[in-house]
């Protein structure tokens, strides 16, 4: 079973409760990851069972104990207790190189209100705020329509493919840089249309 991290300070948007995962968040996690509707754009595929579930809890888990951030799990602030989704950044081999990856994934009743622009918003400050990171990436599939707007909403620009998992087709990087980010208006986010 998957221990708490350290307590870390959650972080609040204009709707959103943005905290690190605890182990009580396993059940969610799996349900989550274990939906072909949530996941229909995932080319590594389902988590089939609980055991993979807290595995990857661990590992997100054991990315904020070294680190000191990582994937949050997202709540609305009026229900904390009920989790929309996870995302966020994690520092990670991507495209041959170490660098830290924006990521989301929601329940489908969360999709089309805007949350993970929301979300990547604030992990975009935090990235080029106190990480004072020089890029930001995200790896989608290039079928996955909704995700590919709400990267490019908050202002990452597609930069090529990624031939990343054998068997599948090449996903789409997409790139935001410190300087580009400083130049955009921090707007409240708004909706993707049938996507999260």
């Amino acid at each position: 079973m998957p221990q708490d991290p350290a307590p870390w300070p959650a972080h609040e948007t204009a709707r959103l409760l943005l905290r690190a995962p605890q182990a009580a968040d396993l059940a969610a996690l799996h349900e989550i990851q274990s939906d072909p509707v949530s996941n229909r754009f995932h080319p590594g595929g389902l988590l089939e069972t609980q055991d993979q579930a807290a595995e990857l809890l661990q590992a997100w888990q054991a990315h904020w104990q070294v680190q000191g951030f990582g994937y949050w799990a997202i709540a609305l602030l009026e229900r904390p207790g009920e989790l929309l989704g996870f995302g966020g950044l994690m520092n990670k081999p991507v495209a041959g190189r170490q660098a830290l990856s924006l990521y989301f994934r929601f329940r489908p009743q969360a999709w089309g209100q805007g949350y993970a622009a929301e979300m990547a918003q604030a992990a975009l400050r935090l990235a080029f705020g106190p990480l004072q990171a020089p890029a930001v990436l995200a790896v989608v599939q290039a079928a996955n329509t909704p995700s590919r707007k709400t990267l490019e909403r908050v202002g990452l620009r597609l930069k090529g493919s990624l031939a990343d998992v054998p068997g599948q087709p090449a996903d789409l990087l997409y790139e935001i840089t410190a300087g580009h980010h400083a130049t955009l208006p921090q707007l409240p986010p708004q909706a993707t249309p049938f996507g999260a």
